[in-house]
């Protein structure tokens, strides 16, 4: 693998190649590796993704949830009824404070953590947790500097022990149907890639906790859940805030950090005015309400055009502040083949164009009986499991990986180098806007991207 061309790779993926591919080891670092039976998982951050992530490990007989950290009473009171709704026992807490969760890092009777907490906090929880020799799962975001990413791969470097970047889109169904037939080779060679964070988010971003979604314009102090911290992002900072859910699965088709990476960027953003324009035509808003005369410097649509090593390029889409429905708004092209996303992820959504299998008809057709056709083992082979398990499935799939790699001693499939790649693309894409200049992505791999095989997706995945 480390020496063959992408064009024959595509051709041995075809005849089953995925076999080959071997995981490297999890562990390089001492510590209690004796997973036989179950992991004990500790959650930094339990609102309301950390909940989320409560209810799938609470499905798991061979996970103990051991304890949570938040300073928030209401979150820790609905964390403990999730763990009880699935008939576990009450979590240990901390709460004393924002810095509580170093307590919890003590503890022995602990081999992991997921933190699921505010942006600003990943960076201090992570690298504090590799340090004590807790394995890392790691919700998304974007660095708050590009420093950061620079830290979180020195704190892997000098302690060995994993971080798992839990990127769900990469699992998503379509996603991975379209990645089973990128490695059969049936786009050909890869030329184009786009995905983004198309989303309404302005009733998370104006929450006042009265209803789930859509319920003020209050943000900050006053703010229900994300509102409480994302919305200052959006005050403060200009760029591609989240880059994660359009990159990762782009980068996985493309080997990205696997023997192909991202070399430059450059990032675009219009004025913002869709935020002021909900504030004074809500409901609780209007003209003369303090928050109308807030001033936010994050534009309404920003777009980030990415250079790769091997000659494709990629367009990340940051579109969160205006009416719209949801959508990702992914597109993968090669020379053969070529699939644009509609949708929010169902196989009937969307469309899909291969030349020679279509007779040139230069017509495209619904993608549902390709995707079906080519549905990913891990899909076909665990779906019951999958349900109800949130985001359609996808979050099953997260949980899974990393108590799975963690268990076998697997390798994480998405893992520093990635969460260090991903997350600096919003400081730069926040220099590149402000310089109006295109901006050089680091190598956080230092040359290891040559060499390194994918492991995502391939056979003996979770």
């Amino acid at each position: 693998m480390d020496t063959i061309s992408r064009k024959n790779f595509l051709k041995m993926s075809a005849l089953g190649f995925g076999a080959l591919i071997v995981p490297n080891s999890l562990f390089a670092y001492e510590g209690n590796k004796n997973f036989a039976h179950k992991v004990r998982v500790g959650l930094i951050g339990v609102g309301m993704r950390g909940q989320n992530h409560i209810d799938v490990l609470g499905r798991r007989d061979d996970v103990e949830i051991v304890a949570f950290a938040d300073p928030q009473q209401r979150m820790l009171k609905d964390a403990q009824a999730v763990l009880a709704k699935n008939g576990r026992p009450a979590a240990k807490e901390f709460s004393e404070g924002d810095y509580d969760f170093r307590n919890l890092l003590k503890m022995n009777n602990l081999d992991a953590v997921i933190i699921s907490t505010p942006w600003k906090w990943h960076k201090i929880q992570g690298i504090e947790a590799m340090k004590a020799k807790k394995i890392v799962g790691m919700e998304v975001s974007g660095a708050i500097k590009l420093q950061d990413c620079w830290d979180y791969v020195k704190a892997y470097e000098e302690t060995k022990v994993p971080i798992f970047m839990m990127e769900n889109v990469c699992y998503r169904r379509d996603v991975m149907a379209i990645l089973n037939m990128v490695r059969k080779g049936m786009f050909g060679e890869l030329i184009h890639g786009q995905g983004g964070y198309l989303h309404d988010l302005r009733g998370v971003l104006f929450n006042d906790g009265e209803t789930p979604y859509n319920s003020g314009v209050e943000f900050g102090e006053k703010g229900f859940s994300e509102a409480k911290w994302r919305t200052d992002h959006y005050v403060n900072r200009n760029g591609e805030l989240y880059p994660t859910h359009g990159i990762g699965p782009v980068g996985v088709m493309f080997d990205i950090n696997r023997g192909n990476r991202l070399l430059r960027l450059s990032s675009f953003s219009t004025k913002s005015r869709g935020l002021h324009d909900y504030i004074v035509n809500h409901p609780k808003g209007g003209e003369n309400h303090p928050n109308a005369k807030v001033e936010f410097k994050q534009g309404d649509v920003v777009t980030t055009q990415i250079a790769c090593a091997n000659g494709e390029t990629i367009l990340l889409t940051h579109d969160t502040s205006l009416q719209r429905p949801y959508n990702l708004g992914f597109k993968v092209q090669g020379t053969r083949g070529i699939w644009q996303d509609f949708g929010s992820g169902g196989f009937n959504q969307g469309h899909i164009y291969f030349e020679n299998l279509m007779n040139r008809s230069h017509k495209w057709e619904n993608r549902e009986k390709w995707l079906k056709e080519y549905d990913h083992p891990l899909w076909k082979n665990q779906e019951e499991k999958t349900k109800g398990t949130g985001h359609g499935g996808m979050d099953y799939f997260v949980i899974n990986t990393f108590i799975e790699c963690i268990k076998r001693n697997v390798e994480f499939p998405m893992d520093v180098y990635d969460l260090a790649t991903w997350y600096a693309i919003t400081p730069l894409s926040e220099e590149s806007i402000a310089k109006n200049s295109v901006v050089e992505i680091p190598d956080f791999t230092k040359g290891q991207w040559k060499t390194r095989k994918p492991v995502f997706g391939f056979d003996g995945a979770f």
